[in-house]
């Protein structure tokens, strides 16, 4: 009896609520189906605007820095990622708190894929149920920017249509 209690505690009709602050724990989970002030898009949508040329794509995967102080000789090899041709990527960048130089890592990586225009059309992404690319999307507007965008299915819903990847490097982070 019991564990038909937890089970059923647990169990959700759809995709969780949308909560007022950054998520700060658990990423890979569920996600909610909105994200108030940004546009939620769907893997057709975000297909035509990458068509378009119309927006700039923010994956924010986080990505593992090489390890300063590693004995030479030591063979370090980067995990490629796939990402949405002509992506930026911006790593670590979706957590719920960011220190302050990956927000102004992230202020920076922004602005170029802006152009320093604030109404420049921003797709924030990383995988089917992670919490980074809504964080960032989220952080995004608190930054000013007029017009953002998430794409809850990531690189995983355009895998699944079909749609052109490229490995990709991050964008280099201060002192890398």
């Amino acid at each position: 009896m019991l564990s038909l209690a937890c089970a059923s505690a647990y169990a959700q009709d759809g995709p969780p609520p949308e909560p007022e602050q950054y998520r700060m724990e658990n990423y890979r989970a569920p996600t909610p189906a909105t994200l108030r002030g940004a546009r939620v898009l769907t893997t057709e949508e975000a297909a035509a605007l990458w068509r378009s040329g119309s927006a700039a794509f923010i994956d924010v995967l986080p990505h593992p820095p090489k390890p300063q102080g590693l004995p030479p000789g030591t063979v370090w090899r980067d995990e490629p990622r796939q990402d949405i041709q002509g992506s930026i990527w911006l790593p670590d960048t979706g957590y719920g708190a960011i220190a302050a130089v990956t927000e102004s890592y992230l202020r920076a990586g922004l602005e170029r894929a802006s152009g320093g225009d604030r109404s420049k059309l921003l797709v924030f992404y990383c995988m089917e149920n992670c919490w980074m690319s809504w964080n960032a999307a989220k952080r995004a507007l608190s930054l000013g920017y007029e017009k953002v965008a998430w794409y809850p299915e990531g690189t995983d819903g355009w895998k699944r249509a079909n749609l052109p990847l490229q490995t990709a490097r991050p964008e280099p982070r201060p002192g890398e």
